[in-house]
């Protein structure tokens, strides 16, 4: 067999990617248990075999190159798909460990997702979690996430993508706002109403608001004095303080319902929902803590099947 790394050049790719991790030669130094003259040298050494840079390094920084960033994140895959392996064969694929990277948006996060997490990690307590919440849709080689969330159907990426739930729309307003404008009867009396907007980070353009109408689904579009980008708690938030009439998801504002603090309207042109999408990449060896992470909530946010 040919050998294609010896112990050197394995080891350099390894003290690269944790420079790259780092962001400085010292510190992966440090964590390595060597001196920073060590790690320049070997990630020189790499540099000269690969006849590319790697770091752009200044008199305070590295930073890595183009091809830097490209050459560590396949490094980084095949360095764990490699530690897997030996957790495998050693019987230590058994436990479920290490840093599971998740991308989702702020709602469903504070919602849907984080409430989860606690109960997750008390079934897998070697798991830990780096999350990013916001609308922008992250880029999984640059941004190195191991799992999305979205909320709309996705656009055909090269992503596995595996459908979560689907998530009611409710139309809603505080009784300040109801006695104050009147309560619409018809999605069409919404044009005489002040409708707080949600602009789409995407498009920077305002949601239309779905309704059932003659058992087919129609899109309103409406207006209003208030616009947020970004942030859909915005809204809720000035819906709950009398600001205007808000559609978005129903499991935002239930306890409010519940407690009479905001009233549905049109519910008998309600129906309509949107679906949440689990999305990663393509692996011939997906890690065991990813694997168990999406039956856990595929599990937990799919509804039960009724019984009859």
């Amino acid at each position: 067999m040919t050998h294609i790394f010896d112990d050197k050049q394995y080891s350099g790719i390894e003290l690269f990617c944790l420079a790259a991790e780092t962001g400085s030669f010292t510190k992966a130094a440090l964590s390595a248990g060597i001196t920073p003259a060590a790690v320049s040298r070997s990630i020189s050494r790499l540099e000269d075999r690969l006849g590319v840079r790697l770091f752009v390094r200044t008199t305070r920084q590295i930073r890595l190159t183009d091809n830097g960033q490209s050459y560590y994140l396949k490094c980084h895959d095949a360095l764990a798909q490699l530690k897997e392996a030996e957790r495998e064969v050693s019987g230590g694929q058994a436990t479920p460990s290490g840093l599971l990277r998740i991308s989702a948006p702020t709602p469903y996060a504070h919602f849907r997702l984080l409430p989860l997490l606690p109960l997750f990690r008390q079934r897998y307590p070697d798991v830990q979690f780096h999350l990013h919440l916001g609308n922008r849709n992250v880029d999984f080689a640059a941004d190195n996430i191991d799992l999305a969330i979205r909320m709309r159907d996705p656009k055909d990426s090269g992503l596995i993508a595996r459908k979560l739930e689907d998530v009611q729309l409710a139309t809603v307003a505080a009784p300040s706002y109801l006695r104050r404008a009147g309560t619409p009867n018809h999605p069409d009396d919404l044009q005489q109403h002040d409708c707080l907007q949600f602009e789409l980070p995407s498009t920077g353009k305002a949601i239309s608001w779905p309704f059932m109408q003659n058992g087919r689904q129609v899109q309103i579009e409406t207006r209003g004095s208030y616009q947020c980008t970004d942030d859909l708690l915005g809204v809720v938030t000035l819906a709950k303080h009398g600001a205007g009439i808000i559609q978005t998801y129903r499991f935002m504002f239930e306890r409010e319902l519940a407690q009479g603090k905001l009233v549905e309207l049109l519910p008998q042109y309600s129906g309509t929902s949107r679906p949440v999408y689990l999305l990663y990449p393509h692996a011939r060896h997906m890690p065991l803590r990813l694997r168990v992470f999406i039956e856990f909530l595929l599990a937990q946010l799919r509804p039960s099947p009724t019984v009859a």
